[in-house]
């Protein structure tokens, strides 16, 4: 199976998948390209999660401002 993108996946999925990438290399059983590989994946699932996180907040901060005036408006994140 191929690897998802981590942009493409859920946050849990990413965050899930990360945690198995510590345990890997917190384990110290790895040779160290394959270790370096999974370092790699893990940034990119770190970032990944961390801008899903960014958007979730900036969406909260939306709902939840005081204006009332202020009209409603679909969100579109910025891609980085």
């Amino acid at each position: 199976m191929a690897t998802k993108k981590p942009e493409n996946m859920s946050f849990e999925a990413a965050i899930e998948e990360l945690d198995g990438l510590v345990d890997q290399l917190e384990n110290g059983d790895l040779a160290l390209d394959d270790a370096l590989k999974k370092f790699e994946r893990g940034i990119s699932l770190a970032r990944a999660g961390q801008s899903k996180l960014n958007d979730a907040e900036q969406r909260v901060s939306i709902l939840l401002k005081n204006d009332e005036n202020a009209e409603l408006s679909d969100f579109n994140p910025q891609p980085e």
